[in-house]
This record gives C-alpha cells, structure tokens and sequence, in this order.
C-alpha cells in the first residue's frame, strides 16, 4: 500500500501594496472620526428651564455666586458651562451676580447677548419687542450687531434687535420694581 504524502505548506509571503494600505488607513481613520463624534454628541449639555405662572416669582440660586428672581408670568433657560448662558424668553427677570463671579454669565434677549461683571440688574422684556435692562450695581455690556454698549450702576437703557434706543438715569428702586 502507498502512503499518501502529506500536502506541502508553502511560507506565506507578503506583499506590500500602497492601494490596500491606503484603503485600510481611510477605514481606521472613518472609524476613529465616528468614534469622536459619538464622544462629544454623546455628553448633552445640561439645559434647566424655569418658568413662573400667575401665582408668585420664583427666586433660586444659578450657581453659589449667582442668584435669579423671576416675575409672574416669565421663563428663562439656563444652559451649563463656562460661562453660564441663559436665553430670556419672556417676562422680568433680575439677577445678583456676586464679584467672585467675573465674566461667569451671558445672557441671550433676542438677538443681544449681555455679559455680566459682576453686578446686579434686571431684564423687561416687552410684547412690543422692544426690552430694557437696568443695573443696580457695577455694569454690563450688551453685544448687538450694531456694536457693543455699556450700561453703568443706576442707568437703565431700552434696546431692541437694531440697537439702544433710550439710555437714561434711574432711582435703584425702579431696578426692578416688580421685585420690591
């Protein structure tokens, strides 16, 4: 009888070749993207809203350095990070912004954004679209398209999406005469 000889393995040799590396590079690099991707889409950005009916304001701590007192019939979203945003929709609000918290909350009326330096102020906001905002203390600067402007300690100014339309003096208990 004749044995059967076993089948002979040859080495196994390689070949470089730059398509097959390139297209393995393109694939680990898609992968890679999408893996970053989903780490940063994947962490959602904390977003408390506060709203007020017709009952009471409602006065609540943002952060330990900053406090909110909200009208009747206000809402307001506060949006976590550094620094703390907040978008005034509707209604009165009045802020208390300790100076241990420098530059730490923008807030968003309209198309205006106003940063705070440590200060205390309030927001009207009116059906008509037009807003006015008052500082108690220390002064803020609101960023609009037609340029930035500065309101100081017992002035009060009222803008809207164009520009400041009125900035006067005020007595510090026309702050916010809803909150008194």
């Amino acid at each position: 009888m004749h044995k059967p000889e076993p089948p002979v393995i040859e080495p196994f040799t390689f070949v470089f070749s730059w398509r097959r590396f390139l297209i393995h590079c393109l694939i680990m690099g898609f992968c890679i993207m999408l893996g970053l991707l989903t780490w940063y889409f994947g962490k959602p950005h904390s977003i408390r809203f506060y709203e007020t009916k017709s009952e009471q304001n409602l006065v609540t701590s943002l952060t330990s350095e900053i406090s909110m007192v909200l009208d009747l019939q206000s809402s307001v979203a506060v949006k976590e990070g550094e620094p703390l945003q907040v978008e005034v929709f509707k209604g009165n609000v009045y802020f208390d912004v300790q100076q241990g918290a420098l530059n730490k909350l923008e807030i968003k009326v309209g198309s205006a954004m106003i940063k705070d330096t440590g200060t205390r102020f309030s927001i009207r906001m009116h059906k008509d679209g037009t807003h006015n905002i008052a500082v108690a203390d220390g002064h803020i600067k609101i960023h609009m398209p037609s340029g930035i402007y500065q309101i100081n300690a017992l002035e009060q100014a009222d803008f809207d999406e164009t520009g400041i339309k009125r900035h006067r003096l005020l007595d510090e208990r026309n702050i916010a005469p809803w909150n008194h």
